[in-house]
C-alpha cells in the first residue's frame, strides 16, 4: 500500500465525538515511551504526523488521522508511565476503555511493544483485556534495530510463552519494527491493505 495523504481529522476523550465515517480504522496503543509516534510517522512517511517527545505520555487524547481518505490511523495515549496525575490516569483508563467497547468502526488494534524486554505483566494484562472483549488486535514489536536477531525472536518466544501458558489459545500476528530503518513498514501496510479489500468486498 502507498500512502498518498494522511491528514488529520480531530482529538477528543469522548468516543460519541469520533467521526461517524463507515470507514475501517486502525488504533495504535502501547506502553508510553514505546515509540509508538516515530512508528506512525514511519509508516505513513510523515514525519511530524504524530508529535514525538523525550517525555513518555505526550498522547493525552484520542487522535483520529484519515490515510488514502478510505481508513483511519488512530493514535491512543499509552498505558503504564508517564507524568501525569493519577486523575489524569484515571480518566485515560476510562475513555481508553470505552473507545475499545464501543467503537464499532475498529477494525484491528495494534498493540506495540518494546523488542529489547522481557514479558512486562502490564503488556500481557492489556492484550488479555481485548483478548476478553473480542477485540481483534495484532503485535508490533518496536525498536528492533537496538538488538540482534537472536534476541529479539528470544524475547518474542518469551511473549509466545507466557501468553499461551494461560489465557490465549493462539499467539496473535505478530509484526518487527523499526522507525530507524523503516523495518515492518511495508508488512504492516500489507496486512492493513488486505483488511481494507476484505472490509471493501463487504467479507467483513
Amino acid at each position: 500500500m502507498q500512502i498518498k495523504s494522511a491528514e488529520f481529522v480531530i482529538s477528543n476523550s469522548e468516543v460519541s465525538k469520533c467521526p461517524s465515517d463507515n470507514i475501517p480504522e486502525y488504533a495504535f496503543i502501547g506502553r508510553s515511551n514505546v515509540g509508538k509516534s516515530s512508528l506512525i510517522n514511519m509508516i505513513t512517511g510523515r514525519n511530524k504526523l504524530a508529535k514525538t517527545s523525550g517525555t513518555p505520555g505526550k498522547t493525552q487524547l484520542i487522535n483520529h488521522f484519515k490515510i488514502n481518505k478510505n481508513w483511519f490511523l488512530v493514535d491512543l495515549p499509552g498505558y503504564g508511565y508517564a507524568r501525569v496525575s493519577k486523575t489524569t490516569k484515571k480518566e485515560f483508563q476510562s475513555f481508553i476503555t470505552d473507545y475499545f467497547k464501543q467503537r464499532r468502526a475498529l477494525i484491528c488494534t495494534f498493540v506495540l511493544i518494546d523488542s529489547r524486554h522481557s514479558p512486562q505483566k502490564i503488556d500481557v494484562a492489556f492484550m488479555e483485556f481485548l483478548a476478553e472483549n473480542e477485540i481483534p488486535f495484532a503485535i508490533i514489536f518496536t525498536k528492533t534495530d537496538k538488538l540482534k536477531p537472536k534476541a529479539i525472536a528470544q524475547n518474542i518466544a518469551k511473549y509466545e510463552a507466557e501468553m499461551l501458558k494461560d489465557k490465549f489459545e493462539y499467539f496473535p500476528k505478530y509484526f518487527t519494527s523499526s522507525s530507524t530503518n523503516k523495518n515492518g513498514k511495508e508488512e504492516i501496510l500489507n496486512f492493513i491493505n488486505s483488511i481494507n479489500k476484505d472490509f471493501n468486498s463487504g467479507s467483513l
